[in-house]
Order: structure tokens, then sequence, then C-alpha cells
């Protein structure tokens, strides 16, 4: 929608898109070099995702675009460095480095949607408290839902299990996030709603504490679970 022309919004989208680009080059190239992947398994997989496709669920209304990367831009950011620690942990320092640059470019672009969603507060607090609470009733899609690898049916099933258990990201960390947005925008704080503003005003700033508790309640249960590996054809079919 943007092709060539010069205004702000153009201009961000395409350097926000070729940005997002290079991470996805730079971890790939990593992958690579570091000889313990099967590249032909990711590439088959990169293949599968992007064919899917991918619904955020924003029905193209700007707000609920700049609510769902507000909230997106913010959890690659915390996962990206996850990693990193993790990678730290293990010695691997390139990757380290390499998560510690794309967490800050993730927060940079992080910062640039919620400041959107600032502005927007100021001249429609109640369009978008309305969408904000709409798009916190479907809850936030991740990107990678419909990934595959045209072997494993339930891949992002697992996967995801992985990155809970190994602390990439959890389920506290999507309570964490809302409890941050909240609290960034001064929801709890802001006045002049109409009553079907204040209705979702109440809703929205209800929410960190209940997923909170449904995340640790959660969390303790899969904790008396026994853990079940699962192979991934991107690691040559061993288990994590």
């Amino acid at each position: 929608p943007t092709g060539t022309t010069e205004p702000a919004w153009p201009r961000w989208s395409r350097g926000w898109t070729s940005e997002e680009n290079r991470h996805g080059d730079l971890l790939n190239k990593y992958l690579y070099l570091s000889g313990k992947c099967d590249m032909r398994s990711i590439e088959v997989t990169i293949q599968h995702l992007i064919t899917n496709g991918f619904n955020p669920g924003a029905q193209k209304d700007p707000y609920r675009g700049f609510l769902y990367t507000s909230f997106q831009e913010r959890a690659t950011k915390i996962s990206h460095g996850n990693v990193g620690k993790l990678a730290k942990e293990y010695g691997a320092s390139d990757l380290q480095r390499i998560c510690a640059k794309i967490a800050g470019d993730e927060g940079r672009h992080e910062k640039a949607y919620q400041a959107f969603c600032t502005e927007i507060l100021k001249r429609d607090p109640d369009g978008l408290l309305m969408e904000f609470g709409d798009l916190m009733r479907g809850q936030i899609v991740m990107p990678a839902e419909l990934m595959t690898d045209g072997m494993d049916p339930h891949l992002y099933e697992n996967f995801s299990n992985v990155a809970q258990r190994l602390g990439v990201y959890t389920a506290l960390d999507y309570a964490d996030i809302i409890d941050h947005l909240v609290k960034h925008w001064g929801i709890e704080h802001l006045t002049g709603l109409s009553s079907e503003g204040e209705k979702e005003q109440e809703y929205i700033c209800r929410l960190p504490n209940r997923y909170r508790k449904l995340a640790e309640r959660s969390m303790n249960k899969k904790k008396d679970e026994e853990v079940v590996t699962q192979p991934f054809g991107w690691i040559f079919d061993r288990k994590a």
C-alpha cells in the first residue's frame, strides 16, 4: 500500500519491514554457519509459513494494527532477549550479540507503535479502548501459529512448549506485556470516557491480574507433569 511514496508512514513502514527482514536473514545465516541445523527443514518451514499466511486480527483497522504491533514488538523483544541470555549461559557469544541487537531493534519498534497509540488516546480514547478490549477478548495471535515443516502437524504447539520450558516466552510474559501497556498508556487514569469506554477501561485494567493468575495456575500444573520431549526436523530429529 505504500509503493515508493514519501510521506512519513510509507517511509516508516518500508524501513520497519526491511529491518525485520534483516533479522531473519541474520539468524538464518547464523544457523547455516553453525552447521548444527538441517537448513532444508528450516527453509521448508519458512516456505510453508509464508504460504499459509497470517491474520493478526487487525481487520484493516489502523487502531487494531497499532495495538497489535505494540504488543507483538514487545513480545519479540522479550523472546530475543531471553534467547540471548541462554546463548550467553552456554557460551554462544556470537548468538548472544545477534539476539541483543535484534532485541534492541524490536524495542525501538515497540516504542514507535506505542507512541502512535498514545497519540490516538489523546484524540479518540473511546475508540482505542473499544478496539483494545475487543482485540484482547480474542487474544493476541502469534505470527508463527501456522508454521509447519511438512512433517509434524503439531510443530507450533511443540515449539511453543519448548519455548515456555526454557523461559524464552511464557504465559507470564503475556500477562506482563498487558500490564506494561495498561500502565504505559495510563488507561486506569483516563477520564471523560463514554459509558461504553468506561466498561472497556475496567475490563482492560483487570486483564493483567487475571492472566497472571491463569498463567501461574497453568505453569504450576505443568511442573507436576512429566516432560515429553519431541523430535524437531530443524535439528536432524533430535529431541528437545
